[in-house]
């Protein structure tokens, strides 16, 4: 008997498929467009950057707390006191290649995410999509794209404070501790991560802005009517961004490796 994947609605799955690649196409053709336009911009980079600002703070500096703890606990129990200072080398490679790439990544597709399809949402229920389309203006073009870029340009910022938020707290944990210095611990830092880490970890979360814009957007857009459409469409924009992000990761890193091998 053959097994019943009714319950799968492949249709309904290449409806969505084709929905989806053909807003991705046409958002990323609009890109240069955006800024030509720099007022479609300055909105969606306030919210993706200035006000993820101090969650991106917070975040950084709670993973360099856990990381130091955890990596400091390990070395000494394995390998004896003087294993700490290879610390801030293992801590360092840690945050900047993955945790903090991969936690930026995770912070949009909750907050920008759960944003973007909720605004988007209420101008479909509003009918301002349809008024957008009456007057020949592409939502794609005036409403996706710049957004897209916010995110692609915002994450790699973010990133870069959420993993200079994690080595300074984990420098100041050390320093507390009693353990290296300041100085040593940023010069122990700094010795093994390379250009070759720091480029691919950025390039990450510029995949991961695109990924989670554009799936946020399309369940925005997308919405059914009223109130309820509205939450359902934050709700699958929040967790669409956060299983691209995951697999997209995945998918990165064996990328990553493959081209650039050690």
């Amino acid at each position: 008997m053959k097994p019943d994947l009714a319950f799968l609605n492949l249709e309904g799955v290449k409806t969505v498929a084709r929905q989806v690649g053909c807003m991705a196409w046409r958002a990323t053709l609009a890109i240069p467009g955006v800024f030509r336009e720099p007022g479609w911009l300055a909105g969606p980079m306030e919210s993706a950057l200035i006000k993820a600002m101090p969650l991106a703070l917070v975040a950084g500096s709670a993973i360099g707390i856990v990381v130091w703890i955890h990596v400091r606990e390990t070395l000494v129990r394995v390998a004896g006191p003087g294993a700490a200072m290879y610390l801030p080398q293992g801590l360092a490679l840690a945050v900047v290649v993955e945790l903090a790439p991969l936690s930026a990544g995770l912070m949009a597709a909750g907050r920008s995410g759960a944003s973007l399809a909720a605004e988007l949402a209420a101008m479909r229920v509003s009918e301002q999509l349809d008024a957008l389309g009456a007057l020949g203006r592409e939502p794609s073009r005036v409403l996706v794209a710049p957004r897209m870029v916010a995110l692609m340009v915002a994450l790699p910022l973010l990133t870069g404070v959420i993993a200079l938020a994690a080595l300074v707290s984990a420098d100041l944990m050390e320093s507390l501790s009693g353990g290296l210095t300041s100085t040593r611990f940023w010069e122990e830092a700094w010795r093994v991560v390379r250009m070759r880490d720091l480029i691919p970890s950025l390039s990450k979360t510029v995949v991961f802005g695109w990924l989670v814009a554009i799936l946020a957007c399309h369940h925005g857009i997308h919405a059914g009517e009223g109130t309820e459409g509205v939450g359902r469409a934050a709700t699958s924009g929040v967790v669409s961004g956060i299983v691209a992000v995951l697999v997209s990761n995945v998918a990165l890193v064996k990328l990553i490796q493959f081209c650039l091998p050690p």
